[in-house]
């Protein structure tokens, strides 16, 4: 209820693939964003909870009923009031904090920009290594998050302390917050690495014999040295840019300022690898988090696919078809049921997603199929 362009909806999907269609801006990625939203507390696209409620409604409610495991999920944004800018978050009626409510869900999303995540931004693998992480351990989406404030507060200390208003010693506490959290998030982001190395190595070797060994390597700002934590090597490399730091008022090491290198063989990705390789590697990375997450407790995710058939070739799509044949439940987006191959089409139930009047959005079951 009054969740983007929904003012109400409505919905009981089955099991298999579930085909949502329908025209651009009509509503097909706000359902899935909906699902992301109940399994982690936050939306995938969104840099606000503001964002997600519908214009000119006080606030957006979004719930959903679990088959296996048995569970209920209500999460309510307020814009206005006291309570304005709040989340409530329940599981099963009782109040959690978001990142529990991994325990009850999990989601493997694949949406069009993340076929950047070979040649983009640092920032969006750092992004997609927090989610497997995160979505291993409840106890790193903490981390991040107090990584994060201290990361804020002593940004604005090192400037304060640039601009003659603020003097070093003060940076003492938010050091040693910094530490301890950065610490935790990069041994949590280390651990999903490892684990997501043999997965990757299957997946990649599936889709893509020919093209070599896939890796994915930690590239970090605070590299360790024999023998180091990851937050003594974070302590050591903050006592020497120090004065660094001061200069730029900014902090210029730690989780924030790492990334993740795609290697094909012994050489990185980003400068070499052709369209498909690129799309190969990610594409193989999905179906390893797929694996890894189902191998917590014997529960496959949810797998989301928002439109990225038409970024792969009929040998991928092939491929990925049979693993979302093998899910309890998935979700696939499209323009037209036409893009699909026809044995997703076979085996899955298409909902049409249509624009109403006001700017508001509709699903009903069916479908030219």
């Amino acid at each position: 209820m009054g969740f983007r362009g929904y003012a109400e909806l409505r919905a009981t999907f089955g099991a298999g693939p579930q085909l949502v269609w329908g025209p651009n801006a009509a509503g097909k990625t706000t359902l899935l964003e909906a699902m992301v939203l109940c399994a982690r507390g936050r939306s995938h696209r969104a840099t606000s909870d503001a964002e997600l409620i519908r214009w000119g409604d006080p606030f957006a409610r979004v719930e959903a009923a679990l088959v296996e495991p048995a569970a209920t999920i209500e999460i309510a944004l307020v814009r206005d009031g006291p309570a304005a800018g709040r989340k409530r978050v329940r599981v099963n009626g009782v109040p959690r904090r978001p990142t529990a409510l991994g325990g009850a869900v999990r989601v493997v999303l694949f949406a069009p920009e993340e076929m950047l995540l070979v040649v983009g931004s640092p920032g969006l693998r750092r992004d997609a290594l927090d989610r497997v992480a995160g979505d291993r351990s409840p106890a790193h989406a903490r981390a991040t998050a107090m990584y994060e404030r201290a990361l804020r507060q002593r940004n604005g200390l090192l400037k304060s302390i640039r601009e003659g208003s603020a003097a070093r010693d003060q940076l003492r506490y938010w050091d040693d917050v910094l530490i301890a959290a950065g610490g935790a998030v990069i041994a949590g982001r280390l651990a999903a690495l490892a684990a997501l190395a043999g997965p990757l190595a299957a997946a990649h070797g599936e889709i893509a014999p020919d093209e070599g060994p896939l890796e994915l390597r930690y590239v970090g700002s605070a590299a360790q040295r024999p023998g180091e934590e990851p937050g003594e090597a974070l302590a050591r490399r903050l006592a020497e840019t120090a004065d660094k730091e001061v200069w730029n008022g900014t902090t210029l090491v730690g989780p924030h300022r790492d990334d993740v290198a795609f290697l094909l063989g012994d050489r990185e990705m980003a400068g070499t690898a052709s369209r498909g390789q690129q799309r190969s590697a990610i594409l193989a990375l999905k179906l390893a988090e797929l694996d890894l997450l189902a191998r917590l407790d014997g529960r496959p995710p949810l797998l989301l696919l928002d439109d990225v058939f038409s970024e792969l070739d009929p040998a991928r799509r092939a491929h990925l078809v049979r693993r979302i044949a093998e899910l309890p439940q998935a979700f696939v987006t499209t323009t037209t049921l036409d893009d699909l191959d026809p044995e997703l089409r076979a085996i899955g139930t298409a909902w049409r997603v249509e624009a109403t009047e006001g700017g508001g959005a509709r699903i009903t079951a069916g479908g030219e199929r």
